[in-house]
């Protein structure tokens, strides 16, 4: 059995409604990362120096030796660049995202952030690559910080972003059981769930786009304008989905060093001026709305078809082509995971397998249908889904003459092709049913085997669809 681990699937084409406090259209959500005396440094015990997001185009570690250029840049964040952005947003909701060793070399800065009331979430122990750590020495990192960060500013994380991650760092940081969420993902622009063990995490996605790092990249902003713009755009865009009903989260990602600068920072003025003057906007902390989602829309629980060892997922899904429950014994040994959850995805799976199938195995799918309003029917002899499909379109209280009429098409037409008319009913009435029986029955056997197949799936889509709303 193959799984697959992704989700590529997430809230799909109905996303829920976020129903931020106030009826607010969208969640300006702004980070401000501190990670400056938290870099790689040989003074760190690093055994090179830093060479990410900085003004240095193309900065490569020098290894064993200390970078003054760097290191002034890194310098510049905490020296001025930390105080420029606390003065614009010290009245403004904001998360931290704090290097606990950065942090542990700031208390002038921790107590303005505490002043300011914003939320100090963990960036874990030192801004490095963690990409390369066994999961042994990312726990005690991890561990560490926590203690650490609780130690320097006197209350424990509840928040946690690395950034320069590892594929264990999440399910890591949701092992400890302390984190309302955690934000090393950009997967969404909404709060979702995902499923450690015995744990629910929530994860609350970051971004890359609205984010001042791109001011460090070469294919990033050049000046404040396209800074601004971005913004502007993101958030129009976002407020729009959220006029229309579905009200997401924006997130703006800021580091010292950067946007601290006087040539950017008017930007981050003008953008916080544009947002500011629209209603229905709620500026808050990644904790505030992990506590907002957890509230309203908290974890659910329940089987999924993923997880379902081969005979529940035959037994749950084996009927939903009519009795060949050889299709869903196919599809649970195909690459399922969470992507497949869903009643399109199981649809998909089983589709497949009906597909692949040569041309005989698909004739005893069709032939296990039974007839419209025939014998089977009269004797209530149907299968429950067949019996309530055909009660949908009336067809269990069909007079004496369209009786007549169906046992005569029905008779007709399984002579001419070898299998029985086969149409979803629940996408139709007892007249339009009636028409199609009319034309189809003229057609070429190869064009109505197709169609038949068609509609066989569509029986299955329907059916699927109806049984994950319940």
């Amino acid at each position: 059995m193959t799984r697959y681990p992704r989700d590529l699937t997430g809230y799909g084409a109905r996303p829920p409604v976020a129903n931020w406090p106030g009826g607010a259209k969208i969640a300006v959500q702004i980070v401000l990362n501190y990670e400056e005396g938290g870099e790689n440094n040989i003074l760190h015990g690093d055994p090179a120096s830093e060479a990410f997001l900085s003004e240095i185009t193309g900065a490569q570690p020098w290894p064993g030796q200390r970078h003054w250029n760097m290191e002034s840049i890194y310098e510049y964040g905490a020296r001025a660049g930390f105080w420029r952005v606390h003065r614009l947003l010290k009245d403004t909701p904001i998360t931290v995202y704090g290097v606990a060793t950065a942090l542990a070399r700031a208390p002038e800065q921790v107590k303005a952030m505490k002043d300011a009331g914003w939320e100090i979430a963990s960036h874990g122990l030192k801004w490095i690559e963690h990409k390369d750590m066994s999961a042994e020495e990312e726990q005690a990192q991890i561990d560490e910080a926590i203690r650490l960060h609780t130690e320097v500013t006197g209350t424990a994380p509840q928040g946690w972003y690395t950034g320069r991650c590892s594929m264990n760092t999440e399910w890591l940081v949701a092992e400890t059981g302390q984190f309302a969420y955690v934000a090393d993902s950009y997967a969404d622009d909404l709060p979702y769930w995902v499923r450690y063990g015995d744990r629910d995490q929530l994860v609350v996605p970051y971004t890359m786009d609205c984010n001042d790092m791109r001011f460090a990249i070469q294919a990033g902003f050049t000046n404040g304008d396209q800074f601004e713009s971005t913004l502007k755009d993101a958030f129009d865009t976002l407020y729009a989905e959220g006029l229309g009903g579905a009200p997401k989260m924006m997130s703006i990602g800021l580091h010292c060093r950067l946007i601290g600068r006087p040539s950017r920072i008017a930007a981050l003025k003008r953008v916080l001026e544009y947002f500011q003057a629209h209603g229905g906007v709620w500026f808050a902390t990644r904790l505030e709305i992990a506590e907002h989602w957890a509230k309203e829309h908290p974890p659910v629980r329940e089987t999924r078809p993923s997880d379902m060892d081969r005979d529940t997922f035959v037994a749950e899904f084996g009927g939903v082509f009519e009795h060949s429950p050889w299709i869903a014994e196919g599809a649970h040994a195909l690459e399922l995971g969470p992507t497949h959850d869903t009643a399109a995805g199981v649809h998909s799976a089983l589709a497949r397998i009906f597909r692949s199938a040569d041309d005989d195995k698909r004739l005893g799918v069709l032939n296990a249908h039974p007839d419209l309003a025939g014998k089977l029917a009269a004797a209530g002899r149907l299968t429950a889904e067949s019996t309530a499909e055909q009660a949908g379109a009336g067809l269990d209280m069909l007079t004496d003459e369209e009786r007549a009429t169906f046992t005569e098409l029905n008779e007709t037409y399984t002579q001419k092709f070898g299998f029985p008319f086969i149409i979803a009913v629940k996408d139709n009435t007892k007249a339009t049913i009636l028409d199609a029986f009319h034309k189809r029955i003229n057609s070429d056997r190869d064009t109505e085997f197709a169609e038949a197949c068609r509609q066989v799936e569509r029986i299955a889509e329907l059916r699927l669809e109806e049984k994950f709303s319940t």
